[in-house]
């Protein structure tokens, strides 16, 4: 007997995630619907690998509208929900607390609840964020002073939003954990910590710094080339490879249960070492000349340290990160140093 070729249904499908979930689940023979929002201008260029696949296709739809998800829901019944869909900068989400609130915590809800009414065997997975956790985080007592990873954040760590957008994604997770309590939906969330990709875009600081290099490397690396202006440098983040993360989620909708999970690489870099690393990788041992701190660029409430654990995703789902925090970077560099040559 031939097994079932599952249907799984991704919002936000034209993100870098979503992008790189797409060709995870072609690769396992599935059939899927990308809902994107209506632009005025094209923005699927990270689905280029996929947009042709006769497995997949794209649809127009938009979270924040019910009858738009209820109607696509409905239809297509999918197998599984990746709600990839959200205002994902924390620096915009103070200019437009409104706006991120509707899309990241209004939208999961139209989705839990077309689920609920129109396919209620649909698996749904939600993207929730490190950011929940704000300045919060737990101390190892088996762990001394010298020791990096002394500070954490898994499972248990109390939330403390520090940003509209975290606010928004902390009513979404706990969404989440009550639709599958109270209506026995099968839900669950990927507590992620930051992901970066040469697909990530060009607002986060990653990116920022990677572009800047590609676009300095084209100038011959010219002494008077303009500055890359950066906000807190030593604020510490927990980065991964986005294609390791979104095999995680996968892994989550493949359990019998749902569970909440955090995915991480387990260890903290900050800002500066991200810095380090990048322009090393040109043989420039001294970015300083070339990077301004623009105050403006701060956020109003500073996350300074996230650093997770990925213990209970690991014994329970067999995940753990295979890219390096140096692949990753490298990887960045080099393809942005090739975007501005040749595109």
């Amino acid at each position: 007997m031939m097994e079932k070729i599952k249907n799984a249904m991704i919002f936000g499908a034209t993100g870098q995630d979503s992008s790189y979930l797409s060709e995870l689940l072609l690769e396992k023979d599935y059939k899927i619907v990308g809902v994107k929002r209506r632009t005025s201008t094209n923005n699927t260029w990270r689905l280029d690998s996929v947009i042709h696949n006769e497995n997949f296709s794209l649809v127009e739809g938009d979270i924040v509208d019910p009858s738009s998800v209820n109607q696509i829901i409905s239809e297509h019944q999918p197998d599984e929900i990746y709600n990839l869909s959200a205002q994902s900068h924390v620096h915009t989400s103070f200019n437009q607390p409104l706006y991120t609130f509707q899309v990241n915590a209004l939208g999961v809800i139209h989705i839990l609840e077309a689920v609920r009414n129109y396919s209620p065997t649909s698996k749904v997975y939600q993207a929730s964020t490190s950011e929940l956790w704000g300045s919060n985080y737990d101390i190892d007592p088996s762990l001394t002073d010298a020791n990096d990873h002394i500070r954490y954040q898994d499972e248990n760590t109390r939330f403390s939003p520090n940003s509209p957008y975290a606010v928004a994604k902390l009513a979404a997770h706990e969404s989440i954990r009550l639709y599958r309590e109270a209506y026995d939906i099968w839900a669950c969330a990927g507590l992620l910590m930051n992901h970066e990709s040469p697909r990530r875009g060009e607002e986060f600081v990653t990116r920022k710094i990677t572009q800047y290099i590609g676009r300095l490397s084209y100038s011959g690396f010219d002494p008077n080339f303009p500055h890359l202006k950066l906000g807190n440098i030593d604020a510490v983040r927990d980065w991964s490879h986005a294609q390791d993360m979104v095999r995680g989620m996968w892994m989550m909708l493949q359990q019998d249960k749902p569970k909440d999970y955090v995915l991480c690489s387990g260890t903290g870099y900050s800002v500066k070492q991200f810095l380090d690393t990048a322009f090393k990788h040109v043989g420039i041992h001294d970015w300083s000349r070339y990077v301004d701190i623009d105050p403006s660029l701060y956020r109003p409430c500073e996350v300074e340290f996230l650093q997770g654990r990925y213990n209970l995703a690991k014994k329970e789902l067999g995940w753990e990160p295979e890219i390096s925090f140096d692949d990753l970077v490298r990887e960045m560099v080099d393809i942005d140093i090739y975007n501005v040559k040749y595109n």
